[in-house]
């Protein structure tokens, strides 16, 4: 069933757990992350990066995850992942996205508080909510990272935006980590504690060592986004299926092992964060 991010943001904090997050890039990754979470009763989020929405992948694409969302038995949210402007916020919106993430976080706080409130506001119109971002979360590939979270500043910009989630920067990066990232998980009280409870979301969830995932959402991580496992899992199959002397070339049956690759990653995953049987 087609959800807003509210639905599933509130059924993780209710149940202290996480919502994994996955983003998908055709209907083969959003084929294996529904089977999965089918199988296990889990709520999930399916989640496109804005270059999708910027090319013509989105529009083939976002009508595929909203069909697999309304024909799933589980609640599923359909979720635009770092969105930088309105532009890509309209385009979600119009293709049915159910939750939004405005990512203002490279620009100076007071700027990401009032781009992110307009976004809030915007989005309000349509009954859809929204996650922010504060502390930006770079890739594995910088020279180094921003500073981390400030708690009392994301007290104040929750308070200020009216954000549903906060994403946060605690030692976290997208990619594959060069070495195993240690993630401040006091911070995570820290920010919980400041602004008075909100859901807070990981990033980079790709190649966290599991038990710092669990302590982070012990702390008051309810969401976690998972990207570059996915990518991994769909290239593995598909090099796995390649390999195959006995393969065959019709697409459709050449695709059934790279999905449920995909789909065994997302059951990991789920299992990790502990949203099976949630839903």
């Amino acid at each position: 069933m087609l959800v807003s991010l509210k639905n599933v943001i509130d059924l993780a904090e209710r149940g202290n757990f996480a919502i994994p997050a996955f983003n998908v890039y055709n209907t083969e990754t959003v084929m294996g992350v529904t089977k999965a979470a089918e199988e296990l009763r889990a709520p999930i989020i399916i989640q496109v990066y804005p270059r999708l929405l910027n090319e013509e992948v989105g529009y083939y694409l976002c009508p595929a995850i909203v069909a697999a969302a309304r024909k799933a038995t589980v609640p599923v949210c359909f979720h635009l992942d770092h969105g930088p402007s309105e532009l890509e916020v309209q385009k979600a919106l119009r293709w049915g996205a159910t939750g939004i993430m405005y990512d203002g976080s490279v620009h100076p706080f007071e700027e990401n508080v009032a781009n992110t409130k307009h976004i809030v506001d915007i989005c309000k119109a349509v009954d859809v909510t929204v996650e922010g971002e504060l502390g930006h979360i770079g890739s594995v590939n910088d020279d180094a990272m921003d500073e981390f979270t400030n708690p009392d500043e994301a007290a104040e910009f929750v308070k200020r935006t009216g954000v549903t989630c906060l994403a946060v920067l605690i030692g976290n990066a997208h990619g594959h980590y060069k070495k195993t990232p240690k993630l401040d998980i006091e911070r995570v009280k820290a920010i919980r504690k400041s602004t008075g409870g909100i859901p807070l979301v990981l990033h980079g969830g790709s190649g966290i060592p599991d038990d710092q995932v669990k302590a982070a959402i012990k702390a008051g991580i309810r969401k976690m986004n998972i990207g570059t496992d996915v990518c991994c899992a769909f290239a593995d199959g598909t090099k796995e299926t390649l390999d195959d002397p006995n393969r065959s070339l019709a697409v459709d049956l050449f695709m059934k092992h790279p999905i449920e690759a995909v789909k065994k990653l997302a059951i990991e995953k789920i299992k990790l964060v502990g949203a099976d049987g949630k839903a």
